[in-house]
């Protein structure tokens, strides 16, 4: 089994500090805990977070629990994948997503 990291749980509160104001890439899942295509990505996200540790911060938010982060981001399918830096979005993907393609724009996006 490969060893797995545990996201940084995100509020509407901290998401700010946590994401906005972070220098480094940072990826945010934007999910449920009842959703089929999060249960799906959580382990992969969780696989990559530990391959690019140090690099890439990696985050997950509940948009059952804090749906002004959700709506303020116009987050309407979940999961929905939103790559940030330095308060920008850079990539958005939603859905269930490969973890090689995952990690191939992770990489893309650290060559920038």
């Amino acid at each position: 089994m490969k060893n797995k990291a545990n996201l940084l749980a995100l509020t509407d509160e901290n998401f700010p500090h946590h994401v906005l104001e972070n220098t480094l890439l940072v990826l945010v899942k934007f999910g449920t805990n009842w959703s089929g295509p999060c249960h799906i990505m959580l382990p992969i996200i969780e696989e990559l977070a530990v391959e690019f540790s140090g690099e890439v911060e990696f985050c997950k938010l509940d948009v059952d629990q804090y749906p002004e982060t959700a709506k303020k981001f116009d987050v309407r399918i979940a999961p929905t994948l939103l790559i940030f830096k330095n308060g920008r979005i850079l990539d958005q993907e939603t859905g269930v997503i490969a973890k090689s393609e995952l990690a191939g724009k992770l990489k893309a996006l650290l060559e920038h």
